[in-house]
């Protein structure tokens, strides 16, 4: 008799085939066994489909598609969530690294609290050779979590897991909010559930040398800034007067290159200053 699906693990890709074998490796190691993992192969004009290919024909519960276009990675997972079979989706790049207790942790946490909609974990950035750069850590505790969603994502993105039904009741994710869907989905999920994080560190996230440059730096800015104007507008959030000054002076450092930028904001970051 098959084991029940209680997970569905949602995995977007896109001209990944350098490590998607990792990735899939990584799912099919959990010590957590009843789940499926949906592969969504996002137009890839590399090896991408076929790697996926190969391993759902020898395990059964890969299932693999690929997009007739374009959707990047919102439409992708809205995609994915309505292909899933299971209320408990668990997010994965197709270039990270999951833990083998991922899955078992963030399952028992979810399951057992009715308000909880989501839960993340820490996670160790990795370049494209495996080796560790730094790590990041999260606040573990509902009101903390939320707290510092006007600085910064509470999240880790590819780390989380949540509840189907809960994303569902807002819409899912938005498509016209890529890349900071994710932000954006976390204060509607926010205005009403509870939020928590494993405080271990259950992926290794992979940076690559073109990480940075696919999005524009002031676009991204404005984006966030908006998604932060409509949370106070639409979903009752009030942010504090240090979050004001943060943001502000975010705003006026957009001159400054990308990479510098990042490497003050971790620095910072890092050492509990914001």
């Amino acid at each position: 008799m098959a084991n029940k699906i209680l997970i569905s693990v949602v995995m977007p890709a896109h001209n990944a085939e350098s490590f998607i074998a990792q990735a899939i490796e990584s799912m099919l190691q959990q010590t957590f066994s009843e789940f499926e993992l949906i592969i969504i192969d996002d137009c890839s004009n590399d090896k991408t489909g076929q790697i996926a290919w190969s391993y759902a024909k020898k395990d059964s519960r890969i299932r693999v598609y690929r997009n007739k276009k374009n959707l990047n990675i919102a439409g992708t997972l809205n995609r994915g969530i309505k292909l899933s079979k299971a209320d408990f989706i668990a997010r994965m790049d197709a270039d990270d690294i999951s833990s083998p207790e991922r899955l078992k942790i963030q399952y028992k946490l979810l399951s057992k609290r009715k308000k909880l909609a989501i839960v993340g974990a820490n996670m160790e950035i990795i370049d494209e050779n495996d080796q560790k750069i730094s790590k990041r850590d999260y606040p573990t505790k509902s009101a903390d979590l939320k707290r510092v969603m006007f600085k910064y994502s509470p999240f880790a993105h590819p780390v989380v897991m949540f509840k189907k039904s809960a994303v569902l009741e807002f819409g899912g994710y938005d498509e016209e909010k890529v890349p900071c869907e994710d932000i954006d989905l976390w204060f509607k999920l926010g205005s009403k559930y509870n939020f928590a994080s494993i405080d271990k560190y259950l992926l290794g996230y992979r940076v690559l040398p073109d990480s940075l440059s696919k999005y524009d730096l002031k676009y991204l800015e404005k984006l966030g800034f908006s998604i932060k104007l409509n949370a106070i507008k639409k979903h009752g959030y009030t942010p504090r007067v240090y979050d004001v000054v943060y943001n502000l002076a975010q705003f006026v450092t957009l001159w400054m290159p990308a990479k510098s930028r990042i490497a003050i904001f971790d620095f910072f970051r890092s050492r509990g200053i914001i």
